[in-house]
């Protein structure tokens, strides 16, 4: 599958604080990308560096297979919100747009209409930008970067200040984007809850540094229910599971402590065999893994949201 935007190496230093160090994010055509951090974990100066609007100290972006330098004309192919976006208070919508499609360039007319078609603010359009509330604002933008029609939108935290209402309202656009106008996204935010509804593939960046890159349907794998058992045999218990209870899914993270992933509602069962058996049971429990623990354990602070 192609790659429609990738990193090599890329780095943003000011003097000596890294902003961003040594970032390689891969997203494939067709991909919500989550770009998941901590408020100042470097996602913003990273974007800006894909987009051009700053340089990177070492490091190069690509687009579209194309490696990108000064005179890259590959930036038409891309539709952005980076932070808020802004516009004229005093114009209407369709005079916004009309405005930034003349900047530039675009020829279609007709495509003012379908921006705001597709972003559901159709009803609005003679309305003046600042009468507009904070999630139409936000539907404003994405209309905006829709116009040239791109292949690739990034939308940085495109869902803040925004309520409930609103965030789920985006968030369903953002869904309905990539699926109908078969478009590849790249979505920053510090909000794990939204990126885990959006996203099919998941960058997490911390202070910089980019710890993992992974499917999300990997990281739920990974990121299962199980029972915990602390134990005072492990070699005794494990093969009480396996030769009573037939259980083969377990892991053995430290020693003394057992992790069974299957048959979870049966930890009263597995208790009793090994009590039986003469095994001495310090605790059992089960514990519902959930992906904040996992974002929290993986970068040894606090939520991200």
């Amino acid at each position: 599958m192609e790659y429609v935007l990738r990193t090599h190496h890329l780095s943003k230093h000011y003097r000596a604080f890294k902003a961003v160090d040594d970032v390689n994010i891969s997203i494939q055509q067709g991909e919500i990308y989550g770009f998941l951090g901590q408020n100042g974990a470097g996602k913003t100066t990273t974007i800006r560096m894909i987009m051009g609007l700053i340089r990177p100290t070492e490091g190069y972006v690509e687009l579209f297979g194309e490696k990108i330098t000064g005179g890259s004309t590959v930036f038409d192919r891309i539709g952005s919100i980076i932070e808020f976006p802004g516009f004229y208070p005093n114009l209407t919508v369709v005079e916004n747009l009309e405005i930034h499609r003349r900047l530039v360039g675009f020829p279609n007319r007709g495509s003012i209409e379908q921006a705001l078609h597709t972003t559901g603010i159709w009803e609005a359009r003679n309305r003046l930008a600042k009468r507009l509330s904070l999630g139409m604002k936000q539907r404003l933008g994405i209309a905006r970067a829709l116009l040239h029609q791109p292949e690739l939108l990034i939308l940085d935290e495109p869902t803040n200040g925004l309520d409930p209402i609103g965030i789920k309202e985006i968030r369903q656009l953002i869904i309905d984007l990539a699926k109908q106008n078969n478009l590849t996204i790249l979505i920053s935010s510090h909000i794990l809850s939204e990126i885990e509804q959006l996203a099919t593939k998941i960058g997490i960046l911390h202070r910089g540094c980019l710890l993992e890159e992974v499917l999300l349907e990997e990281l739920r794998r990974k990121n299962r229910n199980y029972i915990e058992a602390a134990v005072g045999e492990d070699h005794k218990t494990l093969m009480l599971l396996e030769q009573h209870m037939h259980i083969t899914d377990y892991h053995r993270p430290e020693p003394g402590v057992i992790r069974i992933y299957e048959r979870l509602a049966e930890s009263a069962a597995i208790n009793r065999l090994l009590v039986q058996h003469g095994v001495d049971v310090k605790e059992i429990s089960v514990v519902k893994a959930t992906l904040e623990d996992y974002f929290i354990n993986l970068t040894g602070g606090g939520p991200l949201a």
